[in-house]
């Protein structure tokens, strides 16, 4: 046979196709084929030799070949050449504009891929590869190196869909991923980045030593900015929403959301507030914006930065949840009409869990936005800490091949590169509706805050840095050798923008509060804020009877064209028999709630783990089809009585960043039900930091109402520690002022109107609910479809059985341990005992309180009741607002842990905590 055969019978470009078919999808390249590139990979790997490689090659090809000519196997190898620089070309860019890079093995050098010197104006076919005409080694490798290791360096290789990998290969491989902007645009980018760079150098001369955190070092991320917003606005976005932590937040605040710098110094100048009376404020670098923005073109834009506390990533979920309400509301089929934006740090990027939660949101349907753009401001240290001693990975993106988002990797220096990326990255995110990457490498031109001293950590670097021009300066001095402008065109911006900051700054001066301007008011119209007393006030939550008769048949029919499992069958038999009776469980009243707001226009959105079923699965907002699983929700067959939507969702198995999206949600959409509910109520401890920074204090600290409701089961029924208590105590703690709504409430029906009364104010407060887990089946906690239809809210529930002149100890409680007490004062035959349940815990109804205490004459001994030990519940809230008169305590003594582990063991202090009420001579 033919030594050469049909390896050198073809053109060598047709394995230069194929080979680079293979390194992108081997599975679409013909079996036989694949099964000899697959040998000659192998050959490759393996000794290295070109012996090695040809016995591989004969093996897989199954042909009589003795040799493969040099000329066929540089082609490969040129090949493999260009693979290499596509899969770790990142790894060897110019992108790190103030340290030497690590070093990485094997490098792109000539000699790892079977080439040398000598072959460098050898013409290769493999050029076809880049999309370039064939040309000599040397030519091809320059193309390479322009496209992958100059200031951009590109991770996408790990992408498994060919058609995106092709995708961005075309996309960079345009100008050899080189920017290309007219000399206007250069301008602007210039006028951007002078603004930048004076914003912080005028606060750095005005406000000696005071923190701004600052952005000097990454300047370059603003004019990047700039145009992402801009050329999204021509893409059709209308809407974005950006959150960011404290580095260049008032720069970007001035800079592309216009905030007034006027504002801005007089919140340096430290001076009060105009309006004292509801809001408490925070520092500056925590404040959010909303404003509309004239783009260059005539466009009107949306832009939203959302308020963000000292916990840097949390606000990443709550604009993802701002971000999809704003698509659910006003665009509900086109969300590329909403943009999310993040802005992170290198250090928290890579150090905070709750960015892999929100990373692994981006696809799910109850959580998706279409892509995020991330953009890391990376500063290479994290306050004091270098970046090797801050993360394990490569990078502090590399969160982002968890969903196989591209990432690339930008020198902040080249402002340039930094507008392309961006650019880059819009086209990616509006293409494909996915999450994208930016990493902007710069570094931090001072301490963490202005005030830091960052030579005791970094004496060299900060040598280095001390040294290095600023951005501005760089892209100056390339305009003017390229004959763009001169000097003078850079001095007479920096003087024109100063002048501007300094007439801002006399008339700050001559004002005598500082004004915050409210978020997303356009949204908020219409509601105001309350106070404390307007919480207390009575809300009618009342519906048609008749009416609710109706839904309520409509909600419990099971379409009678599918099949079910018996077990769901019997449930809605079930419910159609509680609407005969009169007797609707705790689902119905909740389901109830939902569906009448429906009815009435507000719409429902609920997301947590399990929630479509229940936990305790009591719920089944949603049915599945015994054959095919296709879901049923009953909610969805109220058909045009529904004005508006329902929506359930199944989370992750994540608390932090689900609350903190709902939260978002919740904070960009008043005019629906936004609720989350915890599997168990003390899971809710995973997002603790989003319950004290935002849903309790936000209102005080930004200004920003928010009506997320929490569901938290709570009950002991000894199921151990983490399945007893929602950690009442937590949250009651929190309470003051007029911050937000608790409750435990023990009807269906007092559950129903809280639901509805949290809709039908004209103001918004988050609520958490202590919801029942045994009660949700309990003969007993059942209600009337009357007493939801003509019911109200109940902040306390007196004793319906109570003969009042009989009565000497009062008790007080709340939840589940009302009917327990029930029980026991049944068993023992006591009309001696009142117990009073106290359904709203904040804020306490004490008026209604007071006039029940008078309403028993002969009364005197006064019980706080609760299944919770000692330091743990109500206990010591009721301490400090239920002060006026001595209350006796019947409870579990303290204990570190919320409940024993122990069935037995739970089942004894439980009924101890009960004797104790009725036996004043026993003590906790």
């Amino acid at each position: 046979m033919d030594r050469f055969s049909f390896l050198n019978a073809a053109h060598t470009a047709f394995f230069g196709d194929l080979y680079e078919q293979y390194l992108q999808n081997p599975d679409s390249v013909e079996p036989s084929w694949r099964s000899f590139l697959q040998g000659f990979d192998f050959g490759l790997s393996s000794a290295g030799n070109e012996q090695t490689v040809e016995k591989i090659v004969y093996a897989a090809a199954n042909e009589d070949v003795s040799a493969i000519s040099d000329k066929l196997q540089k082609e490969f190898n040129v090949l493999k050449l260009i693979d290499a620089y596509r899969t770790r070309g990142h790894l060897f860019t110019r992108t790190n504009p103030v340290r030497e890079r690590r070093t990485y093995s094997p490098t792109l050098a000539l000699e790892n891929y079977g080439l040398s010197n000598a072959d460098l104006d050898t013409v290769f076919d493999a050029a076809k590869a880049i999309k370039i005409a064939p040309c000599p080694l040397r030519e091809i490798i320059g193309h390479l190196d322009n496209i992958y290791c100059k200031s951009i360096g590109v991770e996408y290789m790990y992408i498994r869909n060919p058609e995106v990998i092709q995708w961005i290969q075309d996309k960079i491989g345009y100008n050899d991923n080189q920017p290309k902007f007219d000399t206007d645009q250069k301008k602007h980018i210039l006028t951007k980045l002078n603004e930048a760079v004076s914003f912080e150098n005028f606060l750095h001369t005005k406000y000696v030593g005071q923190k701004r955190f600052s952005l000097e070092g990454c300047e370059s991320v603003i004019p990047g900015l700039d145009a992402l917003i801009e050329a999204a606005a021509e893409k059709g976005v209308e809407q974005f929403v950006m959150g960011m932590a404290h580095r260049g937040r008032l720069n970007v605040l001035a800079n592309i959301f216009g905030k007034p710098t006027q504002d801005i110094f007089s919140e340096f100048d430290g001076k009060d507030y105009d309006d004292d009376a509801l809001f408490d404020g925070d520092v500056k670098y925590h404040l959010g914006l909303t404003s509309d923005r004239q783009t260059k073109s005539g466009k009107s834009i949306n832009i939203n930065l959302a308020p963000n506390p000292s916990h840097l990533e949390t606000v990443g979920a709550v604009i993802e949840g701002i971000a999809r309400a704003k698509q659910d509301l006003y665009y509900p089929n086109d969300n590329k009409k909403v943009l999310p934006i993040a802005l992170h740090g290198d250090a928290a990027v890579a150090g905070q869990g709750i960015v892999y939660e929100i990373v692994q949101m981006a696809q799910l349907d109850g959580y998706k936005t279409g892509g995020t753009i991330h953009v890391v401001i990376n500063n290479q240290v994290g306050f004091t800490t270098n970046y090797l001693d801050a993360r394990s990975s490569t990078y502090c993106t590399d969160v982002a091949k968890v969903t196989l988002s591209p990432v690339l990797h930008v020198n902040a220096d080249d402002t340039e590169a930094v507008v392309h990326a961006m650019l880059f990255a819009l086209d990616y995110r509006m293409t494909f509706g996915s999450d994208v990457f930016i990493d902007v490498l710069g570094y931090r031109k001072y301490g963490h805050n202005e005030g830091d001293e960052p030579r005791f950590t970094q004496p060299k670097l900060y040598k280095i840095i001390a040294k290095h021009k600023n951005p501005r300066d760089i892209y100056a001095e390339q305009l003017i050798a390229a004959g763009l402008i001169d000097s003078s065109f850079v001095k007479g911006l920096e003087e024109q923008y100063k002048a501007v900051l300094e007439e801002n700054l006399e008339a700050s001066r001559k004002k005598d509060l500082t004004i915050i301007t409210p978020f997303m008011q356009n949204e908020w119209e219409g509601f105001k804020q309350a106070n404390q007393k307007e919480m207390l006030e009575v809300v009618d939550t009342t519906y048609n009877r008749e009416s609710l008769r109706q839904v309520a048949e409509v909600i419990t029919d099971l379409p009678a064209d599918k099949k079910f499992i018996s077990k769901i069958s019997k449930l809605f038999s079930d419910r159609k028999n509680m609407i005969a009776n009169d007797k609707l469980d705790w689902a119905m009243g909740e389901l109830l709630a939902y569906a009448t707001l429906n009815t009435e226009g507000f719409d429902v959105r609920i997301s947590g783990q399990d929630v479509e079923r229940g936990t305790f699965s009591h719920r089944h907002a949603v049915v599945k089809v015994e054959d095919s699983e296709e879901e049923v929700m009953p909610l969805h067959q109220l058909g045009d009585a529904a004005k508006g939507k329902f929506r359930i969702y199944n989370s992750l198995l994540s608390e932090y960043g689900v609350v903190g999206f709902d939260y978002g949600y919740a904070l960009a959409s008043p005019k629906t039900l936004t609720i989350w509910e915890a599997q168990f109520g003390d899971f809710s401890n995973g997002a603790q930091i989003m319950i004290d920074q935002y849903i309790s204090a936000a209102e005080d600290k930004w200004n920003n109402q928010n009506g997320l409701v929490m569901l938290l089961p709570h009950g002991y029924e000894g199921q151990g520690a983490e399945h007893s208590s929602a950690r009442m105590e937590r949250y009651l703690q929190m309470c003051a002022n007029e911050n937000m709504y608790v409750a435990d409430c023990t009807t269906p029906a007092n559950f129903y109107h809280l639901l509805r009364r949290q809709m039908k104010t004209s103001f918004r407060k988050p609520l958490i609910v202590f919801t029942p887990k045994s009660l949700l089946r309990h003969p007993a906690v059942v209600s009337s479809l009357d007493e939801l239809a003509n019911g109200r809210f109940q902040e306390v529930i007196d004793d319906p059985n109570a003969d009042k002149s009989k009565v000497k100890s009062l008790v007080f409680c709340t939840g589940k341990f009302y009917y327990d007490l029930v029980a026991e004062r049944e068993a023992l035959g006591r009309d001696d005992v009142a117990l009073v349940r106290i359904e709203q815990l904040f804020p306490l109804a004490t008026e209604q309180l007071k006039e029940i205490i008078a309403s028993y004459p002969n009364a005197d001994d006064y019980v706080w009741a609760q299944e919770e030990p000692k330091n743990m519940g109500a206990y010591s809230f009721m301490l400090m607002h239920f002060n006026w008169i001595k209350l006796r305590l019947a409870s579990l003594k303290a204990y570190s842990a919320p409940a024993a582990g122990s069935y037995a063991r739970s089942k004894k202090r439980h009924a101890a905590a009960i004797a104790m009420v009725f036996d004043k001579n026993l003590f906790s």
